[in-house]
């Protein structure tokens, strides 16, 4: 385990998860044929660090890293960035997962070499509880439940410790149908949704999820929950779902897109920034709506991720604002 100084103070929100590295080659290519490739890195939770931190929050991200090239890197980027690692750990012995990502035919693929990586590894005991209960907010995704079984003990401990602090949960479930069958991800993805008090799936998600294309009968079970449902994607909307009422608010919509690798992150690290500026849920979703917008006009992961200027900027903007 690297040699790591802990910070005195606990950040607001805070995420963990697996980052890998990744490579893709320079424009819009396929692996098979690049000569050179980019390298970057790029992880959900990570993602969501950065850009809450960019939006003024107080923000750390922990998880575990190999400690090689590729961990190091990681390591030292999002310490840049503003995000508290004080808690990540490289793991001598053990690697960083790599991504691969090529366009082909047009459409996106990504190829993953994550498979006994440092953070598949990762298990209840590497938890700082002090730190969690510290927090206003923990954020978990499904990917992370999905890597390992002791990932998964991992995102329940965590979650179990928040909740009995008082601290708040959000919850993606990001699904990733290369990691585990859709069977798979029912066990554990609508029991954490139903401990979550910020739940933020897509539309899609939910079909698969809940076995159905009816949105009433989405709704229905959604306002079951004690959670505000955050639900992305329905007819170029997202959809604010309480145990009261819903209420539906459009896209805003972006000037160009470029790639939308990142967009639902930007997305949720908006929302999020917008819940802990004191935002009701709707505004915060207006945040999340145009951060996701920004995202998706320069490649990356993260690299788009806009600051608190840019949005506050658009968010004025009373065109959009009144429409």
């Amino acid at each position: 385990m690297g040699a790591i100084s802990l910070t005195k103070e606990v950040p607001d929100l805070l995420t963990f998860g697996e980052t890998m590295a990744l490579f893709m080659p320079q424009e819009h290519r396929g692996l098979e044929g690049a000569a050179s490739l980019e390298q970057g890195f790029g992880g959900a939770e990570s993602n969501v660090a950065i850009g809450a931190a960019r939006l003024g929050c107080s923000v750390g991200w922990f998880g575990s890293l190999g400690d090689d090239p590729f961990g190091r890197a990681i390591f030292k980027r999002l310490r840049g960035e503003g995000v508290d690692v004080s808690r990540a750990r490289q793991v001598a012995g053990q690697q960083t997962g790599l991504m691969f990502r090529e366009s082909v035919a047009g459409k996106l693929a990504v190829h993953y070499y994550r498979k006994h990586s440092a953070a598949s590894r990762m298990r209840p005991g590497d938890l700082d509880l002090q730190y969690i209960t510290g927090c206003k907010i923990l954020h978990v995704t499904g990917i992370t439940l999905a890597l390992s079984e002791s990932a998964r003990e991992t995102v329940f401990a965590a979650v179990a410790a928040a909740k009995k602090a008082g601290v708040k949960v959000s919850f993606d479930p990001n699904l990733r149908l290369k990691l585990w069958s859709i069977e798979e991800a029912r066990k554990f993805v609508l029991p954490l949704a139903e401990q979550a008090d910020y739940f933020l799936p897509g539309w899609d998600e939910l079909k698969l999820l809940y076995e159905t294309d009816q949105l009433d009968e989405v709704e229905a079970k959604l306002k079951q929950l004690s959670a505000v449902s955050i639900v992305k994607g329905v007819d170029d909307s997202t959809m604010v779902i309480g145990k009261g009422d819903s209420q539906t608010i459009p896209f805003y919509k972006a000037d160009q897109v470029v790639d939308t690798v990142g967009a639902g992150d930007g997305f949720c690290s908006g929302f999020l920034a917008g819940i802990l500026k004191g935002m009701t849920p709707v505004e915060a979703v207006r945040l999340g709506s145009v951060s996701g917008s920004l995202v998706v006009q320069m490649r990356g992961d993260w690299e788009a991720l806009p600051d608190w200027a840019s949005v506050d900027q658009r968010l004025s903007d009373k065109a959009w604002v009144e429409r």
